[in-house]
């Protein structure tokens, strides 16, 4: 087993597993701060070991569970035009982006379309439509849809000519407390849907994303990260992905990120 994955499963196995109910409820966040990380194994082992501790004062964190399982395989389907434009969009910092996407947790047959945009202080705000078995993530629906999340945020109308542009893999667990929710990411695997080419992301490394209820605090899993040295990384799986595997895109500030990451692409 890879490293992270077994990591991330032995997080997910120390704490006391939730419903999905009951993750809404303790990590419900109405104007979210958002970082992400790239965590060495032994330092992700640490972190959790102490927020999953149960003489934590507050309680320790506890982990999602859905059909007994507190890890998930989940996939997800990036849509950009034939130019890249939210890629771009991305790469030069522009107040107006936004991610669309499919998204699939194979270990429960959910299916979301999700568009992320970018809030008023930097933070993501993603909103979703359930997708029902045998429908088009672009079909009528999912696109009149789309089509209002952009006017009613961004007075903008969708791009013409979406098209599937990268898939993405990897093992998931949820870690939860009041007000605070860490997504734990291992094994990222990004395929280029034109091409066929695909890569792993580092072994030793789980993907952390933190998210708290106040922009300007960071949680306490942020305090303990930064304690073991790891600083916040502007690092997204689609931008990440893409980079790594078109290394002719024009020049990029995640770099070295991307390096990190997935150092057998670079």
């Amino acid at each position: 087993m890879i490293p992270a994955v077994r990591a991330l499963a032995r997080a997910a196995m120390a704490a006391r597993p939730v419903p999905l109910a009951d993750v809404q409820a303790r990590a419900g966040l109405l104007d979210p701060s958002d970082r992400s990380y790239l965590v060495p194994v032994e330092v992700f082992t640490a972190v959790a070991a102490e927020l999953t501790d149960r003489r934590r004062p507050g309680g320790p964190f506890v982990a999602l569970c859905i059909n007994g399982r507190r890890w998930f395989c989940c996939r997800s389907v990036y849509y950009d035009t034939p130019d890249l434009r939210s890629f771009h969009d991305h790469r030069l910092g522009r107040r107006v982006r936004y991610t669309i996407r499919e998204t699939l947790c194979e270990d429960t047959g959910e299916r979301q379309f999700e568009i992320e945009l970018t809030g008023g202080r930097g933070a993501p705000v993603t909103h979703r439509r359930p997708l029902l078995p045998g429908d088009a993530a672009l079909g009528p629906a999912p696109r009149e849809f789309l089509a209002s999340v952009l006017e009613r945020s961004y007075g903008i109308a969708p791009p013409d000519g979406l098209g599937r542009v990268l898939e993405t893999d990897c093992t998931r667990a949820t870690l939860v407390a009041d007000g605070q929710r860490l997504t734990c990411d291992a094994a990222l695997r990004c395929r280029d849907v034109a091409t066929g080419r695909s890569v792993r992301a580092e072994g030793g490394l789980v993907l952390v994303r933190t998210r708290t209820r106040t922009a300007d605090r960071p949680g306490e899993a942020d305090r303990l990260l930064d304690d073991h040295g790891v600083r916040a990384a502007e690092f997204t799986p689609y931008c990440g992905g893409l980079s790594a595997l078109r290394p002719e895109l024009t020049a990029h500030p995640w770099r070295r990120v991307v390096r990190t990451v997935f150092p057998t692409a670079c």
